[in-house]
């Protein structure tokens, strides 16, 4: 029970972390202040984030498909 709490409590932060985060570099985020408006500096943090994101969900999935595949194996 105790280990659970701390994976739930790792979890929670782990994502409330995720939606404050900039992911510009020092370079890209200095060219883009320089613009007006700050619509670009936006859409590409966005973009860099996104991109960020897509290993993590890839790499989670087929870690749960291997638990799936083994916790079936050892219920039988």
């Amino acid at each position: 029970m105790y280990k659970m709490k701390h994976k739930v409590l790792f979890v929670l932060f782990s994502l409330f972390t995720f939606f404050t985060t900039n992911a510009q570099c020092a370079m890209c985020r200095a060219v883009l202040e320089s613009e007006e408006g700050q619509s670009t500096a936006k859409g590409v943090n966005d973009g860099i984030v996104y991109l960020m994101i897509i290993p993590y969900v890839l790499i989670g999935g087929l870690g749960i498909l291997i638990y799936m595949k083994f916790s079936k194996r050892q219920k039988i």
